[in-house]
Formats: structure tokens, C-alpha cells, sequence
């Protein structure tokens, strides 16, 4: 097995290999992430960023993206391997910055619309998608070791996956820097975990975002919790449990690295305590 040293080497010859290639030319820094190296170039006249996967999470994503072919995500210009060469998102919004000088309901319209183009996408018999009974699986270790919480939260994660609805490709991971600005007047989304499972899901992290002063406000979870839910054509009972759920695991997560899960603990807590009027 290699370790994560001779991945990363192995990824950055993969990255100068693909450049020769391609033929690209490069146009900034190589920025190195845990899970990939990113390289923005310039391929026949397109500004674009070439992408290496470093483990198996990003490689899934690649497939993930390319499957979905520039409809709601970046469009994919080559696909080989562990390389994905994308066209680079330049326009100058910011969904991050759409919420923080309030206009999270614009924002969360926007988010609705571009999931749905990539819950439509014909993906969810893609290879290598992983279930989110796989996903959720730590949340059953948490509510083992650390109680409390966790049981409601792992309850309210099993009756949701024992009974799921609406199976689709998921991104996985879509919050208020994962759609982006692509410059040509489309809103598109990027870094997917690529999941599989009911698309409910895929709304769940907005209500962990973009700041933890956001993420605790009650009055901001029942004005965008119907909202969101009206949007994207969801129960909004259904779509709270997928809140409770998915801050319950994201405070394991948080727990097992040793920090502080006080916001998605919270977040947890404001969303069964809105269930309880349901």
C-alpha cells in the first residue's frame, strides 16, 4: 500500500506528464491540497484548471463530474486517469458573500436550481458511488461512544436510510464555495464526494454554513428550512431529519479529530427542536 508521501509524488508526475500531454500552459501555482493538486492553465485559448487526484475520493468526484458533462457542474474538457481538466470558474460572485450581506434566499434559489440540474443527470448507475449507508456509518460508532445526541440523531439517520426516496447521484458536499461563478453567466458546482443516495441529502450542509454565527441562528433555519424545501420540491419534515442526521455526523467527525463540534451539535439540536412542531 503507498503511502501518502509516495501518492502525492506520484500525483505530481502525473500532473507534468498531463501537461506535456495536453499540451498546457500553465498559468499560475500548482496548489496542493490533501486530497489533489490543482494547476490552473491555459488549453487552446481556455482558461482552465487541471486536477489530480490524490486518493480514491477525488478520483469518484472526476467520474462524477465528467458524467455530468457541464450541466450544473464545470464543464470537464478531458477526462483520463487520475487528471480531469475543467474550465476555470473566473466570474466574480459569490454565493458566500451573497448570504453575508443578506441575500441568503437568492443564494439557496440558486443553489435549488443548480442541484436539481445534477440530481436530473441519468449518473446514479455510475460506478464507484458511494451509499450513504456507507457514509453515515461513523455516526453508529458515534452514538456508541459518545451517547448523548448521537442516539436521536443515529435513530433519525436509520429510519431515513432504511426507507430512502428519490435515489440520485449526490454531490455530497454542496455548500456556499461549491457552486461557483463560472464567468458565462451560469452558477456551477465543483468538489463533489460523489455519494449515492436520496437527494433530500444534498441540502442538508447549507444549514452548517456559511459561518457559525449563520448556521445558529433559529430564526434563519425556520425562514430557510421552508424555503430551501419549497425550492427544491422537499417534505420539509423530511429535510430537518436530513439536518439532524447530517450534524450528528459531521459533530463525530469533528469529535474523532479532537475539536470542538459545539456549531453542528447546535445545528442538531435547533433542527429537532423545530421536528418537534412536525
Amino acid at each position: 500500500m503507498q503511502t501518502s508521501k509516495q501518492r502525492a509524488l506520484e500525483a505530481r508526475n502525473t500532473l507534468l506528464r498531463t501537461i506535456d500531454k495536453w499540451r498546457l500552459v500553465k498559468d499560475g501555482e500548482v496548489i496542493t491540497r490533501q486530497s489533489s493538486l490543482l494547476q490552473p492553465v491555459i488549453f487552446e485559448d481556455i482558461k482552465a484548471i487541471l486536477k489530480v487526484a490524490i486518493n480514491a475520493e477525488e478520483q469518484r468526484g472526476s467520474t462524477l463530474m465528467t458524467c455530468w458533462d457541464g450541466n450544473g457542474a464545470a464543464k470537464v474538457l478531458k477526462h483520463e486517469g487520475d487528471a480531469l481538466l475543467m474550465e476555470r470558474a473566473i466570474g466574480p460572485k459569490s454565493l458566500r458573500q451573497m448570504v453575508l450581506t443578506g441575500n441568503e434566499d437568492k443564494a439557496n434559489k440558486i443553489i435549488c436550481g443548480v442541484a436539481d440540474k445534477l440530481h436530473k443527470a441519468d449518473c446514479k448507475q455510475m460506478t464507484g458511488l458511494v451509499p450513504l449507508k456507507t457514509w453515515f456509518s461513523d455516526l453508529g460508532r458515534a452514538h456508541a461512544k459518545y451517547g448523548g445526541i448521537f442516539d436521536r440523531c443515529s435513530e433519525i439517520a436509520d429510519h431515513l436510510l432504511d426507507k430512502p426516496k428519490d435515489i440520485v447521484a449526490l454531490h455530497g458536499d454542496i455548500h456556499y464555495d461549491n457552486i461557483v461563478d463560472s464567468g458565462n453567466g451560469e452558477w456551477v458546482a465543483i468538489d463533489p464526494k460523489a455519494l449515492l443516495g436520496e437527494r433530500g441529502f444534498d441540502f442538508a450542509n447549507l444549514f452548517c454554513n456559511p459561518t457559525p454565527e449563520i448556521a445558529l441562528s433559529e430564526a434563519r433555519l425556520n425562514r430557510q428550512v421552508k424555503m430551501v424545501a419549497g425550492e427544491a420540491g422537499l417534505d420539509v419534515k423530511r429535510l430537518l431529519q436530513w439536518m439532524v442526521a447530517w450534524a450528528g455526523l459531521c459533530a463525530a467527525w469533528t469529535l474523532d479529530d479532537g475539536e470542538d463540534a459545539h456549531v453542528q451539535i447546535t445545528v442538531a439540536k435547533n433542527a429537532l427542536k423545530k421536528l418537534a412542531n412536525y
